[in-house]
């Protein structure tokens, strides 16, 4: 009769790697809800002039349904297209139970790019909710922008998806921009 090798336990010793996980299921949203107003009275930006507008949108999964544990951050040049000047432009806001999000901040300028061609005016956006092994991450674009027809990042995008980068005027200095994580009409998101 022989005897059987003897098994390893469990979790004892070197092994394989385990898999990567994502974002959930504990995500835990670090919010500060002043942060989605860039213009506060006594943040970094107070006294820096330009145009105030307020950028307004909903995230949506790919079965249409709100993204109620979302986190929008978004990062944009200053008013005069200058990422280094007197304009802090970052911001964070958690979506609401409708996956809505709201920053008010000031509209940025035209960006140098590379080979001097500037890039139009925009809103850099990351996402992160669960079930994302990473955020992700697109651009709010203007509509109206002259320099949108020559913008090096827009003009990338195939002419038919240009729209899910497009943000719209709902009113005077109110700009809407819906994202949607997957689906027929998913927003573009960039590799980076």
């Amino acid at each position: 009769m022989t005897t059987p090798a003897p098994v390893a336990a469990p979790n004892s010793g070197p092994g394989p790697a385990t898999a990567s996980q994502t974002a959930g299921p504990y995500w835990h949203l670090i919010d500060f809800p002043a942060w989605a107003d860039l213009l506060r009275p006594d943040g970094p930006n107070a006294g820096v002039a330009g145009e105030r507008i307020t950028l307004a949108g909903h995230i949506t999964d790919g079965d249409g349904a709100p993204c109620p544990d979302a986190m929008v951050e978004i990062w944009q040049a200053g008013p005069d297209g200058r990422y280094d000047g007197d304009f802090h432009g970052f911001g964070r806001c958690a979506t609401d139970a409708a996956g809505g999000f709201r920053f008010t901040t000031l509209k940025p300028g035209p960006v140098r790019g590379q080979g001097n061609v500037f890039q139009a005016p925009h809103v850099a956006i990351a996402i992160f909710a669960r079930g994302l092994l990473k955020q992700l991450v697109t651009r709010l674009y203007f509509a109206g922008e002259a320099l949108n027809d020559q913008d090096p990042v827009l003009s990338a995008v195939a002419l038919a998806r240009r729209a899910t980068l497009i943000a719209q005027p709902e009113e005077a200095g109110h700009w809407r921009l819906d994202i949607r994580l997957q689906g027929g009409d998913e927003t573009v998101f960039l590799e980076v």
